[in-house]
């Protein structure tokens, strides 16, 4: 019943969000849908105490995390931080009774189960509470843009703690980084962008008065 239920979002390549909610369902049942849907990765799936939702995003919405995800990996070129994009892997840990796939999902430094950063786009409401099920799966950070705006939580000892800049990017300048984001030309992004990430990167260097 629930894989007929998940067969109806089937994308449609329109610019319309279609969401499905489903209560009471078991780990067992999630992590069968999960091995269901193996190759159907336009669907994003998330679980938190037994109740489902999964989520057919727009075609909008693939369009903006995926300039968000070029974007940021320019930075990380011209920054050297070595980095591992997991794109939308599933997260999760039964013990926790959650899981999720991020838009986009980076771990810094070094390869891990679990990724340092999170990322989301929100164009609809509704739905899982996202912060909830990243914190039991431990991401350090997650970052949700909505209405043309970064929201940035880091997750401490009590929970996350919204910030005004990245933790693990603090070089990173995000309203350099989201004036590009709905830009209309991605060519003209990228260019502009990689030019201000690089003097963006050498005005953070000390200065040698000597």
């Amino acid at each position: 019943m629930l894989a007929e239920l998940v067969d109806e979002l089937a994308p449609t390549g329109t610019d319309r969000a279609v969401c499905l909610l489903v209560n009471d369902v078991s780990w067992q049942a999630y992590e069968a849908l999960l091995m269901k849907l193996a190759d159907q990765t336009s669907l994003r799936v998330a679980y938190l105490d037994g109740v489902l939702e999964v989520v057919s995003p727009s075609r909008r919405h693939e369009g903006v995390k995926k300039r968000i995800a070029t974007l940021l990996e320019i930075f990380f070129e011209v920054a050297e931080i070595e980095y591992f994009p997991l794109g939308s892997a599933t997260l999760r840990n039964q013990g926790q009774r959650g899981g999720r796939e991020p838009d986009e999902s980076y771990c810094l430094g070094l390869e891990k189960a679990i990724p340092d950063l999170a990322i989301e786009v929100i164009l609809t409401s509704g739905g899982l509470e996202r912060l909830a099920v990243y914190a039991r799966l431990g991401v350090a950070e997650v970052w949700f843009w909505q209405l043309g705006e970064f929201s940035i939580f880091c997750l401490e000892n009590e929970g996350y703690r919204q910030r005004d800049r990245s933790q693990l990017l603090s070089q990173l300048d995000l309203d350099v980084l989201k004036s590009h984001i709905d830009a209309p030309s991605s060519l003209t992004a990228v260019k502009a962008f990689r030019e201000q990430v690089k003097a963006m990167l050498m005005n953070s260097y000390p200065k040698n008065n000597c």
